[in-house]
């Protein structure tokens, strides 16, 4: 077995990265749209003859309020997304606790990478570390600025030359084929509509304990009235936010499993011995490090996922909808080059 794809697979995640970027936009774009529309049609009621009421949307006013709000939405989301794009690099170190080291702090980790980099005529990336005595390493950056390698110092201390070798061949595959480049963009915009969401459900936290309580010690009933309503258009906006975020999920999961197959056979072309990186694989599954990092989409980085070993139920669930294929299948494969 070759690994033949690189130019293949550097030419699909570019497009899927520029798909993205259209895509996300769109999807917040029309987000919005369908809560203004919500809005409307559920403050549009009146009553008909009959005592009941007959509701319509005003696609007009609709869309007065999204051109209106258009270019604030613009520019919000863009300046976020910029700011995300070029702090990538210090979003990740803080979500993992890692740190950058140098040639003189462990030059057997240099001359690896180093090595690494001239078989394959690429730039050498930062290396970080991470003081975590499992077994974990990912890849991460946008740009030769911003390519980094990480590993923890359980898999530096664990792992003998050969599989370390494997592993971090393992991870400068997903740089050359832009792979960090796409979950990178990825990681941006699902972290944009998360917190929106976030924003939305604790609003109509607020609005329901604070406000609810307010309107029934006034026994107001015009009060009572405009709360409600008020509760209303964020149980609307909440709803909107969540299938938002569902879409963008389902964007994620668009990010075929392909990628890490093609990491490890590109792996184990660039180290010349796909039986150390099988090795390693089946060491860092036994005990696998980085299980403090809390956020799920800076976990899709690791070369093996932490919570594919949570048990029952919640394994199900992870390995039906990770970004990973199974690590049995992928030493399997390995072990037949």
């Amino acid at each position: 077995m070759k690994y033949v794809g690189m130019y293949t697979q550097i030419r699909r995640n570019n497009m899927l990265t520029a798909m993205l970027l259209l895509l996300f936009p769109v999807i917040i774009l029309g987000m919005i749209w369908v809560f203004l529309a919500l809005v409307n049609y559920f403050g549009n009621g009146v009553y008909d003859q009959y005592g009941n009421i007959v509701r319509h949307l005003d696609a007009d006013i609709v869309n007065h309020y999204f051109l209106n709000a258009l270019p604030w939405v613009i520019a919000g989301v863009g300046a976020w997304f910029i700011i995300a794009y070029f702090s990538n690099t210090a979003m990740v170190r803080a979500a993992t606790g890692a740190r950058p080291i140098t040639r003189k702090e462990n030059p057997r980790i240099y001359n690896i990478v180093e090595n690494l980099c001239i078989a394959c005529n690429m730039d050498m990336p930062k290396i970080n570390i991470v003081n975590d005595p499992q077994l974990n390493a990912f890849a991460s950056g946008i740009d030769k600025k911003s390519y980094t390698v990480t590993l923890t110092t359980g898999i530096i201390n664990r792992l003998n030359d050969d599989e370390l070798a494997g592993v971090i061949a393992h991870e400068l595959t997903h740089i050359r084929n832009h792979d960090t480049r796409l979950l990178i963009t990825s990681i941006i915009f699902i972290g944009i509509v998360s917190t929106i969401m976030s924003l939305v459900v604790q609003m109509m936290y607020n609005a329901f304990w604070f406000g609810g309580m307010s309107h029934r010690s006034s026994n107001d009933e015009d009060n009572r009235g405009s709360g409600i309503s008020m509760l209303v258009v964020f149980i609307i906006a909440a709803l909107c936010c969540a299938v938002a975020y569902l879409f963008t999920l389902l964007t994620r999961f668009a990010i075929s499993r392909k990628r890490e197959y093609m990491a490890d056979a590109g792996g184990a072309e660039l180290c010349g011995n796909p039986l150390a990186l099988a090795s390693a694989l089946r060491k860092i599954s036994g005990d696998p490090g980085l299980e403090n990092v809390k956020r799920d989409d800076i976990a899709q980085l690791f070369i093996i996922h932490p919570q594919h070993f949570a048990p029952g139920l919640t394994s199900f669930f992870s390995s039906l909808f990770s970004t990973h294929p199974d690590t049995k299948k992928r030493i399997e494969i390995l072990e037949q080059f």
